[in-house]
């Protein structure tokens, strides 16, 4: 009898979603020892992401690597591709007939053209949450730099300034303990955010239309208001939504000048959800205490942006969902669907 041939898996991962990683996951999930994986990483991180609108034949595709004849190559024949970011635009689909099942770690397949995926038959799923904790943890990181002075301090004493006067009770930060947090956005990163700052005993506002609060934290007193509110009420606003028609620009200069007095602005979620030059006049002003960003607009942000000249406000470049963990997380979510397919069973995060 004649044995079945190996099951072909192409692999495309990058220096963050190592292939290495997935390959593992794969073997540790599937089980299986037909397998016929082939590998490769894209520079990714070292190399910046593209976005359709920059490249003929990729319209509506974002944030994504590696060329048309690149992912058609590297993908060949095979039943199934494990990624993080090649392209799947529709001349691409047209180009590889075999492929019925495609596992994308991120949260969104923004890098996929989903239309014709579901018009073509092809599987995909994704990996929801997958760098959730990452990012809350982030998030009260970015908090305390911005509320106890760690990046002011930091940067007098690279330019060799001792900032004693940061010491001063008009200028030194306020405690958590104090303050009253507003989080917009009560998601998978949300939650967890609510979660951390629990432990400080701030007063926690939630506003998200959505959904409910959980009942642990209703009984610990997290407080669900109107987005009005919690712009009103916040000493730290810090922005956790999707990126919808409602909420791109939400925080505009009429939203932003709303915004108490020295209140801080944390957003680690999406650059569209702000308008950064009504941002840049408001911080410029003063109104605001800081301002911590970790999403822009336009990315990689550029040099000669007029918020990194602001002494009030903190920029780092997208890295709030980078850990080991979210790559070993992701990888395990991603081969869990393979096993899956080839289990006959149905996906768990069909997109």
């Amino acid at each position: 009898m004649t044995k079945p041939a190996p099951r072909k898996i192409a692999v495309i991962g990058d220096r963050f979603m190592l292939s290495s990683m997935f390959v593992d996951a794969l073997h540790e999930h599937c089980k299986l020892t037909d397998l016929d994986i082939s590998t490769h990483d894209l520079p990714w991180p070292d190399q910046p992401m593209e976005h359709g609108y920059e490249v003929k034949g990729m319209d509506g595709l974002k944030e994504y690597m590696g060329s048309a004849d690149e992912v058609v190559k590297l993908t060949g024949d095979a039943e199934i591709l494990v990624t993080h970011l090649a392209p799947l635009s529709a001349s691409i689909m047209e180009r590889l007939p075999n492929l019925k099942f495609v596992a994308v770690s991120r949260g969104g397949p923004v890098n996929i053209d989903m239309k014709v995926a579901r018009e073509r038959g092809i599987t995909v799923v994704n990996t929801p949450g997958r760098n959730a904790s990452a990012v809350a943890e982030f998030t009260i990181g970015a908090i305390l730099a911005e509320t106890r002075n760690i990046t002011r301090g930091h940067e007098g004493l690279r330019r060799g300034e001792y900032r004693g006067e940061l010491y001063r009770a008009d200028v030194t930060g306020r405690e958590l303990s104090e303050m009253t947090v507003g989080l917009v956005g009560y998601g998978e990163v949300g939650r967890r955010v609510v979660k951390f700052l629990k432990a400080f005993g701030c007063r926690i506002l939630v506003s998200d239309p959505y959904v409910q609060l959980s009942a642990d934290d209703l009984r610990d007193g997290v407080i669900q208001c109107s987005f009005d509110r919690i712009v009103e009420e916040s000493d730290v606003l810090s922005l956790h939504p999707r990126v919808t028609a409602e909420t791109t620009r939400m925080m505009n200069a009429e939203t932003l000048r709303r915004m108490k007095k020295d209140a801080t602005l944390v957003n680690t979620a999406r650059g569209p959800l702000m308008d950064y030059d009504a941002l840049y006049e408001v911080m410029k002003s003063g109104h605001l205490r800081g301002a911590m960003l970790e999403t822009f607009s336009v990315e990689p942000v550029p040099p000669d942006s007029p918020l990194l000249q602001l002494p009030n406000v903190t920029l780092t470049p997208h890295i709030a969902g980078a850990s080991v963990k979210t790559v070993r997380y992701a990888a395990g979510l991603a081969a869990e669907e393979v096993r899956r397919y080839f289990a006959g069973e149905g996906p768990l995060n069909r997109c």
